[in-house]
């Protein structure tokens, strides 16, 4: 939408005009209407890029992610998460390499590091401008002999472009692409006959994922048949997102909107924000930190600091003095009344989030908690000044829609000014 007059005579936005609650829900069907596209168009080809991806994996390849920039080192520190610690009871572990530009520059590492059976995957070849960096290191696994994939056309083997100019949209949705990757990759293991050079077995034992996916007990000789339910499988996980992204946004319009307006009191009283999250929760407050620090649309760029970042400080107070204290000790070194904490859990109990709002709470700083299950202990007992739940118990799906909620609110953060909407 276009800004639009004002009754003072002033421009306004379309998100004062229409108030926070028709906002979001603007903001909710502009993702739902997108994530139908993508996944609608690419359904098959993701089925495939799935086969193509455990041939890689059975012949001893790994999958080697990269970017450059603050939210592509995000999606590239989460896709590595997700293939070498597996959530999910009876996933094999993956091996798998994130390589950010804090390593130097990305072609020099791909050279260095990629092996020609490896899965290279390229995070930000559309960052504005173009990425020099990134797209030198994609050409650099191509020439390694890499399968690449990319999500601009970069000149990846493998393209997956989303269907918005909005860059949360697109990050949300490749966001769910890597997920429903390495959840799908596991159905060719489980079909040894469909993969080249190895030979079918008559019986599977599916073990615990079997509840979710029944076609792993077909036969090893029909890849069509495996790669349609495979299909089939993408197209349930995109509309599984899309409702409880819904769910997310509609349930928590209120607290989104309040937890706004407080966090953009706290920056424009000088108060900075803290982000926190174990594993993909981590890489979820380091791209909350990028969308603050480094904002989309000629935002202002607001304080923000990653808590999850710094290994040495991690690995010092998990060593010294327990896990349970990685973040409160570090809000005890630098927060301050009037700064905010946004906690990323998608239990909702998770120890040290717990104590790290706590401690905030201590300091008087703004304490919002984005939480899934039933939103755990965070919800149950108040935990938090605001509180958005998702209400889910598969993690991956969780942390999507949680990405949704934080684009939003980082959205908002900058509506809630003089023509805020209320």
């Amino acid at each position: 939408m276009p800004p639009v007059q004002g009754k003072s005579g002033t421009t306004t936005t379309p998100a004062a005009t229409l108030g926070a609650a028709a906002w979001i829900d603007h903001l909710l069907q502009r993702r739902t209407d997108a994530n139908h596209r993508f996944f609608a168009a690419h359904a098959d080809r993701i089925a495939r890029l799935c086969h193509r991806m455990a041939e890689r994996f059975a012949r001893g390849g790994r999958l080697v992610a990269f970017g450059h920039a603050a939210a592509p080192r995000s999606d590239v520190r989460h896709v590595a998460v997700e293939f070498v610690h597996p959530v999910i009871v009876g996933k094999r572990a993956l091996p798998a390499l994130g390589l950010a530009s804090e390593g130097g520059p990305l072609a020099a590492q791909v050279e260095l590091l990629a092996e020609p059976e490896d899965i290279a995957i390229a995070f930000g070849t559309d960052e504005r401008g173009g990425d020099s960096d990134t797209a030198a290191a994609l050409d650099a696994a191509h020439r390694r002999g890499c399968l690449t994939i990319a999500f601009s056309p970069a000149g990846a083997a493998w393209e997956f472009v989303p269907p918005s100019d909005d860059p949360f949209v697109r990050q949300e949705l490749v966001e769910t692409l890597y997920h429903v990757l390495w959840e799908l990759v596991h159905v060719f293991f489980e079909h040894r006959g469909l993969l080249h050079g190895r030979e079918a077995r008559t019986v599977h034992d599916i073990g615990a994922p079997g509840f979710l996916y029944p076609f792993l007990a077909e036969r090893e000789n029909d890849l069509e048949s495996v790669v349609g339910d495979v299909r089939a499988s993408v197209l349930l996980k995109a509309d599984e997102v899309a409702a409880l992204r819904a769910r997310t946004l509609s349930e928590g319009r209120d607290a989104l909107a309040a937890a706004a307006t407080a966090l953009r009191a706290a920056f424009d009283g000088g108060g900075r924000l803290f982000a926190l999250g174990n594993g993909g929760s981590a890489t979820d407050a380091m791209d909350v930190v990028a969308d603050f620090r480094e904002p989309p649309r000629g935002w202002p760029a607001r304080p923000a600091v990653d808590l999850t970042e710094d290994a040495a400080i991690l690995t010092a107070i998990m060593n010294d003095v327990g896990p349970e204290l990685i973040f409160s000790r570090q809000i005890i070194a630098h927060g301050r009344a009037g700064d905010a904490v946004l906690a990323l859990s998608t239990s909702g109990g998770s120890r040290n989030v717990i104590e790290a709002l706590a401690e905030a709470r201590r300091r008087a700083m703004v304490t919002v908690a984005l939480v899934g299950y039933g939103g755990g202990r965070i919800a149950a007992e108040g935990l938090a000044d605001h509180v958005i739940v998702t209400p889910s118990e598969h993690i991956p799906r969780i942390q999507e829609a949680q990405a949704s909620a934080y684009h939003v609110l980082r959205e908002l953060v900058e509506l809630a000014g003089a023509d805020a909407p209320s």
